[in-house]
């Protein structure tokens, strides 16, 4: 099944690839790789929550986080089909580099980047390699950030 099928089958469209806050381009292509630079969960060009994830008040709950970690590895997609002339041409997911912005008391960003972790092999069907990072701060007081390398047809 291609993947534009599958994304079909469960209901989700692409975002527009969303424009860079700073001087970089959304995905670079490097042999049979098109990596993607970190992606922020952009909705509709805005971030639905900003903050630290962690447990209390002003916080960003973990179960909001995973969502917007969805929504960024969708930000993915988008990016690195739009490098390689489609998302039909994507071939699976290579690595996963996810980051968590996070209370100091936080340590479950594994769960959070589950969310990007969960859709990809939903679309994809395949495992991959991941890391999922806790880190002070993030671009724009944005929660969570993610980066993917897909592989591809030449």
């Amino acid at each position: 099944m291609s993947v534009a099928a599958r994304l079909a089958d469960l209901g989700i469209e692409l975002p527009t690839v969303a424009s860079p806050v700073a001087a970089y381009i959304p995905a670079k292509v490097h042999g049979d790789i098109v990596w993607t630079s970190g992606q922020l969960p952009f909705v509709s060009g805005a971030l639905p929550a900003t903050g630290k994830v962690g447990d209390g008040h002003g916080l960003v709950p973990a179960a909001d986080a995973q969502d917007m970690a969805r929504t960024a590895a969708l930000n993915a997609i988008a990016a690195a089909a739009d490098a390689v002339g489609g998302v039909d041409r994507l071939t699976g997911v290579f690595k996963v580099t996810g980051f968590v912005a996070s209370d100091p008391t936080f340590t479950g960003q594994p769960g959070v980047i589950n969310g990007a972790s969960t859709v990809l092999g939903e679309i994809f069907g395949d495992a991959h390699s991941r890391s999922a990072v806790g880190v002070a701060a993030l671009p724009l007081d944005a929660p969570v950030e993610v980066e993917v390398a897909f592989t591809f047809a030449a």
